[in-house]
């Protein structure tokens, strides 16, 4: 059920040439989850999960509609997820990770997603995940930007690049986007494509290199739509 804990709808882990086709959940944690190990077990395995389609599915509830993480260590790649709905979800796209993880995500495509009354946010990169949802992490006040000081990147640090969403609407949400990349290792090369989200606040970018906002709507109920911080090669349409 929807209030249960560490309930997650379905968990793909190291698993290649899956199809989640025309499904429905109503969990407690997070629903369409993407894995591939735990930190040192995880990268010594080396079994990504690639080649995953994700279509026509709808979630009512759970920290995350669709989420990749943070368990990712034997990396993600090969992602396509399109005409999926989420309602009520703490968060509609979630993915997170955190140093001393490791693993590669990459390749993901995301189009045509409705998205209603989301509390925290829509969108959500979160490399300095903490092990709480997105609204415990609210509600103590550890969801801002962290400010640690970069470290030496190495197999431990986790890595999140070329991923494609467009044809997104959210009515209702939280904060419109955040992205918390790590210093040392950003978020990479994010394009973000005819995205429309109402929210009470705007979009936060941070740790960010490269990312491309092409007919991006932001519209909050105060404060500026989009705010960068420590973002570089920023394209915009």
């Amino acid at each position: 059920p929807w209030y249960s804990q560490n309930g997650d709808g379905l968990d793909v882990e190291s698993c290649k040439n899956v199809i989640v086709y025309n499904s429905s959940f109503d969990v407690g944690d997070d629903a369409i989850c993407i894995k591939s190990g735990k930190d040192a077990d995880g990268r010594r395995r080396a079994m990504p999960t690639e080649n995953l389609i994700v279509k026509g599915c709808i979630v009512y509830h759970g920290h995350g509609g669709f989420v990749v993480g943070s368990e990712m260590s034997g990396g993600v790649k090969n992602v396509k997820v399109s005409e999926c709905t989420f309602l009520g979800t703490d968060v509609g796209l979630r993915f997170k990770s955190t140093r001393g993880r490791g693993g590669i995500v990459e390749n993901i495509w995301i189009s045509d997603i409705d998205m209603m009354d989301i509390p925290a946010e829509p969108l959500l990169f979160d490399l300095f995940y903490g092990g709480k949802s997105a609204m415990e992490a609210k509600a103590d006040g550890t969801d801002g930007i962290q400010t640690t000081p970069a470290v030496p990147v190495d197999e431990t640090t986790p890595q999140f690049r070329n991923i494609d969403i467009k044809n997104v609407v959210c009515s209702g949400a939280g904060r419109a986007v955040f992205f918390n990349g790590l210093p040392e290792m950003n978020v990479k090369n994010i394009s973000l494509e005819n995205i429309f989200i109402q929210a009470d606040n705007g979009a936060v970018i941070s740790e960010t290199d490269g990312v491309t906002l092409k007919n991006v709507q932001i519209v909050p109920k105060s404060g500026e739509p989009i705010v960068f911080k420590n973002t570089k090669n920023i394209v915009t349409k």
